[in-house]
């Protein structure tokens, strides 16, 4: 199976750059090439949460968790090459943290995507010894 190169560039930004930012930029520019495909969206959103919950945003990273798993719920447990059942229940049960925040604080932490096929493996890998340059 072959991957978007912008696909594989945001598993890099999420997984090893943590540039959550830059997950936005990339998948924004796929989501608009692919048609405005809901399944990109709601990746983008969960990175987008992140962001925000590292910048101090509560209420955005609320709101975009809450949109991004309602997006991703449709699909298979297993697409896209990741395991998108482990990032939905990540993505749930950091959502729940965040809504009990004022009860127990708690510091920002990042999540993973689970890749669990070996040739999109092999091209994240790959651009760890060849990162992409940002906003190109």
């Amino acid at each position: 199976m072959s991957y978007d190169v912008l696909y594989v560039e945001f598993l890099y930004y999420f997984n090893v750059e943590r540039d959550y930012f830059e997950c936005h930029e990339v998948m924004e520019e796929l989501w608009m090439e692919e048609g405005r495909n809901p399944l990109h969206q709601g990746l983008l959103q969960i990175a987008v949460a992140l962001y925000h919950h590292r910048n101090g945003n509560v209420g955005g990273a609320i709101k975009l968790f809450s949109q991004g798993i309602e997006k991703l719920e449709f699909y298979p447990k297993f697409t896209l090459g990741i395991d998108l059942g482990k990032l939905i229940a990540d993505s749930n049960a950091y959502l729940d943290k965040l809504l009990g925040i004022e009860e127990e604080p708690f510091e920002f932490y990042d999540l993973d995507i689970a890749i669990v096929h070996s040739d999109l493996t092999a091209m994240v890998e790959e651009l760890k010894e060849f990162p992409p340059v940002k906003g190109s």
